[in-house]
């Protein structure tokens, strides 16, 4: 698979790139993907929900009505569950949503996303460039130029580009990451994948680790 390369005012640089076949070449695994997308879903939640319970709950000790004689059930403690105000049964605890899945369980993730993206022609290959000083007009500019304003795209760097990053950050839905940083989820959501020229091998030894 070959794919021209262009650079940020839209234009055919007149080079073409072969996609590495284990990345982009694969056929998607469908599970694997649901897997690394759960557990990135499932990490991004707080967890930090929490109740109180009978021994947690501020009120009196006394014990509120005699033991006998009431016609009614015995209650010793106004921090019962069945009072109001009382402490909460079996209530939300602070906890981690996350699990643990195979290293290679991820790798494969990713390189079904990216084989996805290639077989809806979802890819574009960015001849390398750069910004003098972070400015967002600089990178809508790049959007405009590529027919991609208000488009989801990712942008993958070989490694941080921080002026690059910083005029990416206002605009909505574009986002910048590397090849290091890139996850499942953020490639299936974009619409676009915008992968600069000398990120391509970098993806490939980073995916068949």
């Amino acid at each position: 698979m070959e794919l021209s390369v262009i650079n940020i005012k839209g234009e055919d640089t007149g080079k073409k790139v072969s996609m590495p076949e284990s990345v982009f070449g694969i056929e998607p695994n469908t599970h694997a993907i649901y897997l690394d997308v759960k557990l990135y879903l499932a990490n991004q939640r707080q967890g930090t929900h929490k109740s109180k319970e009978r021994a947690e709950v501020n009120r009196s000790t006394r014990k509120i009505k005699r033991q006998k004689g009431t016609g009614g059930a015995r209650a010793g403690s106004v921090k019962s569950p069945v009072f109001v105000g009382g402490g909460r049964i079996f209530g939300p605890r602070p906890r981690t949503y996350g699990f643990k899945i195979n290293k290679k369980v991820k790798s494969l993730a990713r390189k079904s996303a990216f084989a996805a993206k290639a077989k809806a022609d979802s890819i574009s290959i960015l001849e390398a460039f750069n910004f003098d000083s972070p400015k967002t007009k600089s990178y809508l500019n790049v959007l405009n130029s590529l027919a991609l304003t208000g488009t989801k795209t990712l942008l993958i760097l070989p490694a941080i580009d921080n002026n690059v990053y910083l005029s990416s950050r206002n605009i909505p839905k574009a986002k910048v990451t590397t090849v290091e940083a890139v996850n499942t989820y953020d490639l299936l959501y974009a619409d676009r994948l915008l992968i600069s020229e000398s990120a391509l091998s970098i993806l490939e030894t980073q995916l068949n680790k």
